[in-house]
């Protein structure tokens, strides 16, 4: 698969859960949220948090129950308020369309730098599992910090990476819930990862790693 040396794809195509949301403003636009419903080949289902801009909703408004694809990246942000995960992952939509069929889709391509040591392990299965942190830097300046798991034989290679080794991927934006104690209350939460289908190792090239902003 033939990418850019910094490269942030997304395509997705799912079923719109509830209507668009106000998330925040930023540079004289107004963003907003709406999850989006992806089912997997095994009939789970990831509910993704997509990200627009108003001018893009206006365009393409988006309603509860229907269908839609989503061209866009997936960004990351540091939520500071101290409710939920530290770093948050959306969809940022660069392009909305009715979905031309019933079919979902869940696509994701990346290339950037490990940013983090691959953690190597074993589900208690016996599934051989790697965690991998890759960042990808924005055109102007910014990097987006993607938490991405391989299994089997990629789980091997992937643990066999070094911070600052650069790498193709290929797998889909998923999400996964789980449970945390916090002051005596057990909280159900949701963590977004990309699952790889595949990866491949790059030449080295200068890589100028940035800080996630709060917000985008």
């Amino acid at each position: 698969m033939h990418m850019e040396w910094n490269e942030n794809r997304g395509l997705f195509s799912g079923l719109i859960l509830n209507e668009p949301t106000f998330s925040h403003e930023n540079h004289g636009e107004d963003y907003f949220r709406f999850p989006l419903q992806v089912e997997r080949l095994s009939g789970t289902e990831d509910v993704l948090p997509v990200l627009a801009s108003r001018s893009l909703l206006e365009q393409m408004p988006v309603l509860a129950g229907e269908r839609v694809e989503v061209e866009g990246e997936i960004r990351s942000f540091n939520n500071r308020s101290g409710v939920g995960a530290k770093l948050v992952l959306t969809v940022f939509a660069r392009c909305l369309r009715a979905a031309g069929s019933d079919e979902d889709r869940n696509e994701v391509m990346l290339c950037g730098v490990v940013c983090k040591p691959p953690i190597y392990r074993h589900t208690p299965m016996g599934r051989e599992i790697t965690d991998l942190t890759l960042a990808v830097n924005r055109r102007y300046g910014r990097s987006d910090y993607l938490p991405c798991i391989t299994w089997g034989g990629l789980a091997r290679l992937a643990g066999e990476l070094q911070v600052g080794d650069r790498l193709q991927l290929r797998g889909r934006f998923q999400s996964r819930n789980y449970t945390k104690v916090l002051e005596d209350q057990v909280v159900t939460r949701t963590a977004y990862e990309v699952s790889a289908m595949a990866l491949e190792p790059l030449p080295q090239r200068e890589f100028v790693l940035t800080s996630p902003r709060q917000q985008d």
